[in-house]
């Protein structure tokens, strides 16, 4: 499973963790999240995301 970092704030979404706060299973891959999924702590979409370097 892989991490995506938000740009703007640095936050990380982890396909093995999901989101449980925002309702959101884990095991969920990034593609899968809805087009309106929202950073946590910054609120910019998907789009603002990039996966993260290993």
């Amino acid at each position: 499973m892989a991490k995506f970092v938000c740009d703007v704030c640095g936050y990380v979404y982890d396909e093995d963790l999901g989101d449980p706060d925002a309702g959101i299973e884990p095991g969920t891959k990034f593609e899968d999240l809805p087009d309106d999924f929202e950073c946590p702590m910054c609120s910019v979409g998907k789009d603002e995301f990039s996966p993260e370097e290993e």
